[in-house]
């Protein structure tokens, strides 16, 4: 799930269970920047430190380093074995078998067993831990849901073969299993390790099996980690990674222009300006399968039951204005809610056109002539990203200029609006979702469907939960595509979200750097990464 908190009461336990402090902040670092340790930015504290509970992508990237599942993703965007050496997958395609690598570790140099990767799982499901991701990634298999529920004491799902094989039984057939079992969320770590029932608070905890252990936390600075040099891949060639939280974006590109930090993600308002600079060679764009989107809670906003209300405002958006002149053209304009690198993608969805006029005709037949007297309405959206802003405040001239409704601003600090976002209490906002696996059920059954455990606006409708219970349970991608075609469609009509644009990355990376492992999802693991 890759959203975009961590608290700091929490990091003050976690820094008083074992980090040090240092102190200072990041001037004197270019002095050492020779030393074998890439640094980069996180744009903010990251959101937790248990991969039980990480919900927002900057966090998975950092923590992707420490922990792994049993497989995990590839250059080829394929599932690849990690923790486990291999699976095999009944004929029936109900249950699979996966056998643990001979040489995998923890970080404390204990072995990682069968026990250790059922007491993960049955740890994340947990209704006690109440991790946010659990039933969103694990559902498919038998007794989680009523683990969950606090219906069953264990998963009935899971069973331990031997020392070193687990096999876990699916509901039923399920084609995108493997890719949503690479969630970071599904982590192994030691059953004599982490609480089973409360999240990681202390250094001593944080043991995954991962190419790099964690050393030192300094809450709104640095996370730092050093190599582990017994990782069943081979130690990485780097000495270790510094983490360092900024969340200014000028602040952020300064420091990589003064040699400070190894790369950054740039946000699109400084692109323009790097293309003929002596950093142009620099810049990488990377394409990403991520929409950004507006969204309408019904649960919290009368007006936006009915459907007429929510195509007007989609109808009232110039999407193709805020893509092309205030984002700069980078990002490609969302005609539909599943993106490009994802099965399934079409260049022209049904997406609803921009049309100001019958944008007011349809606010004006829904029982909304005079746009005044609608309830009041605030868009809120995730501080420290400019981009983000631009966005959101364009939506919101757009909505004053087509429709004559008045929409407040709020920027909200990322873990206060994840929190709001988790309780349904999120009213009309803007986001991101980007992929956990390469499937349109990941962006249509997963995020929109009655009961999906992302759909946090109160979306419900028959016609889109019966084609995507159909397309979730056929193996045949031929067929299952294009039903996902018809429940796209659907969520368009039904305007759930207002598809802004699918993203696009662009990064600046040291000529000191090679070796970086790419997918679609992002960086992998910095297992190869060097620096010169």
């Amino acid at each position: 799930m890759r959203k975009w908190v961590w608290p700091l009461a929490a990091l003050a336990l976690i820094v008083a269970g074992g980090c040090s402090s240092s102190g200072g902040g990041f001037s004197e670092r270019k002095s050492d920047q020779a030393a074998n340790v890439l640094r980069y930015p996180i744009p903010n504290n990251p959101t937790t430190m248990d991969p039980a509970m990480v919900q927002d992508g900057d966090t998975i990237d950092l923590l992707q380093q420490v922990y792994e599942g049993l497989v995990g993703w590839g250059t080829n965007n394929e599932p690849v074995p990690l923790v486990a050496e291999k699976w095999e997958v009944s004929p029936d395609g109900l249950t699979y078998t996966f056998t643990i690598r001979g040489n995998a570790t923890f970080h404390n140099g204990k072995p990682v067993t069968a026990d250790d990767v059922i007491f993960s799982l049955e740890r994340v499901t947990n209704p006690k831990l109440a991790s946010p991701v659990a039933t969103a990634y694990l559902d498919d298999i038998q007794g989680v849901v009523e683990k969950f529920e606090g219906k069953a004491a264990t998963v009935s799902g899971l069973k331990k073969v031997d020392d070193k094989t687990v096999s876990i039984t699916l509901k039923r057939p399920t084609p995108y299993f493997l890719g949503k079992f690479t969630y970071l969320g599904n982590a192994i770590v030691p059953k004599d390790g982490p609480p089973a029932d409360t999240t990681i608070t202390e250094t001593a905890q944080m043991i995954g099996t991962g190419p790099f252990k964690v050393t030192e936390v300094l809450p709104e600075q640095k996370v730092s980690l050093a190599a582990n040099e017994a990782y069943w891949g081979g130690k990485p060639a780097l000495d270790g990674i510094e983490r360092l939280v900024i969340g200014d974006a000028l602040t952020r590109l300064s420091k990589f222009k003064n040699g400070e930090v190894d790369m950054v993600n740039l946000e699109r308002q400084d692109v323009d300006g790097l293309k003929n600079s002596e950093f142009k060679d620099q810049l990488v764009y990377l394409d990403r399968p991520a929409i950004w989107y507006v969204a309408m809670n019904q649960l919290q906003y009368e007006p936006f039951k009915k459907k007429e209300v929510r195509q007007a405002f989609a109808m009232s958006i110039n999407r193709e204005r805020i893509v092309n002149e205030i984002l700069g053209g980078i990002n490609q304009v969302a005609n539909g809610i599943v993106p490009p690198g994802v099965p399934g993608h079409r260049e022209n969805a049904k997406v609803l056109p921009f049309d100001p006029a019958k944008a007011k005709e349809m606010l004006a037949a829904a029982g909304y002539p005079d746009p005044s007297k609608m309830p009041a309405l605030t868009l809120t959206f995730r501080d420290e990203r400019p981009d983000i802003r631009r966005a959101a405040e364009a939506v919101a001239t757009d909505i004053k200029t087509n429709l004559g409704v008045d929409v407040k601003l709020q920027a909200m600090e990322w873990g206060a609006y994840l929190d709001k976002l988790n309780k349904k209490e999120q009213v009309f906002y803007h986001m991101r979702w980007a992929a956990d696996y390469l499937d349109p059920q990941n962006f249509l059954s997963h995020m929109l469907a009655t009961n999906a455990p992302e759909n946090k606006l109160g979306y419900s409708n028959p016609e889109f939960d019966r084609l995507t219970g159909i397309a979730d349970r056929e193996m045949d991608s031929a067929k299952r595509l294009p039903i996902y075609a018809q429940a796209e469609d659907i969520i368009l009509d039904d305007a759930v979200w207002v598809p802004i644009y699918f993203q696009r990355d662009v990064e600046l990376q040291s000529p000191r750097l090679s070796g970086l492992r790419e997918s679609l999802f992002g960086h992998l693991p910095h297992t190869t990464t060097q620096l010169k």
